[in-house]
């Protein structure tokens, strides 16, 4: 029975009459050149250790995590975030391993460089892999000192530039990190590194598969005072505004589906690219839900990628960044 034909002015469902159609009028692209694939290193010899809470993710020794990074290139990939995992008796309370130039991290990145030296590489600047007590700072009876922990991190953003990182990435949330650290890479010489600032981190419960990942849980206390409120919005665009202000060349807000009305606004605010982080905990949902059959797993994922890109992303870390990418092949 044909349709009644009434006169309407308006008929958007024209331009979606066909997937030709729809791909013209598509708003928003997303591809493999706009992700970041996170990767978790750790000693050993052909180590490839899963993560519970994570499936299809490792803790990789150098020559896995070189194999894969060599894959995430060839498909398009611009660039890997490196997350170290040490054992316990590397830790102590100042991280100083983290400053190591022969260390876990400084290791890779050469080799990296080395191997691929046109894949980006982004290094994590924060106390938590290296400290014993699993906090982005460093702590004295229960309080963490805020400009104590700016030392350290400076220490370890130019050792990290000095094995090759293209970006340091301070995830910390200490006030005035930023600044201290591109001054300090400037006087070693290293204007050319970048910093890829966490600017709008929250202390979210979306973090819990990536802390397995790292064994970097807190050992006593939360993050909560300098990981920020996930009830607050404006409070992000003081921090990011800061952070802009001393320096950085990419802000970050982390997470990302949970948030996307800040990247939203980050992203209308700002002259910097924006970096969005889809965590772990975002992650293991999706894997989680499909294992159990109650979505399609691929479709979650590029819906939720795009979802990221069309609120203002200009680039997104994610552990489906391979996946994406292959299917996209």
């Amino acid at each position: 029975m044909p349709d009644t034909q009434y006169d309407l002015p308006f008929r958007p469902r024209r331009n979606r009459r066909s997937a030709a159609l729809r791909g013209l009028m598509r708003e928003t692209e997303l591809s493999p050149a706009h992700l970041i694939l996170p990767l978790f290193v750790t000693e050993g010899e052909d180590t490839r250790i899963p993560i519970g809470a994570m499936p299809g993710c490792y803790r990789l020794s150098l020559g896995n995590t070189l194999a894969l990074a060599r894959e995430a290139h060839s498909l398009g990939i611009p660039a890997v975030a490196l997350f170290p995992a040490l054992a316990e008796g590397s830790k102590d309370k100042r991280a100083t391993e983290s400053t190591n130039p022969d260390g876990l991290l400084q290791r890779t990145v050469r080799s990296l460089k080395d191997a691929l030296p046109g894949l980006a590489v982004i290094t994590d600047v924060a106390m938590d892999p290296y400290s014993s007590d699993g906090h982005d700072g460093y702590v004295e009876n229960g309080e963490i000192l805020n400009d104590i922990t700016l030392e350290i991190l400076a220490g370890m953003a130019v050792s990290q530039a000095e094995a090759g990182a293209d970006l340091v990435a301070p995830s910390d949330m200490m006030d005035g990190r930023v600044g201290v650290i591109r001054e300090a890479l400037d006087d070693a010489g290293l204007t050319n590194t970048g910093i890829l600032a966490y600017s709008a981190k929250y202390a979210s419960s979306f973090y819990g598969p990536f802390r397995e990942a790292l064994d970097s849980a807190p050992r006593s206390g939360d993050k909560k005072t300098y990981q920020m409120d996930p009830a607050n919005r404006r409070e992000a665009m003081r921090e990011v505004m800061l952070d802009v202000m001393e320096g950085a060349d990419i802000v970050m807000v982390k997470p990302a589906l949970a948030y996307l009305d800040v990247i939203a606004d980050v992203a209308s605010s700002v002259d910097v690219p924006v970096a969005a982080y889809q965590v772990s905990g975002e992650y293991a949902m999706i894997k989680a839900a499909a294992a159990n059959g109650w979505l399609d797993e691929e479709r979650a994922v590029a819906e939720t990628l795009t979802a990221i890109r069309r609120a203002g992303a200009d680039m997104i870390l994610t552990y489906f960044a391979i996946d994406y990418a292959r299917r996209m092949q």
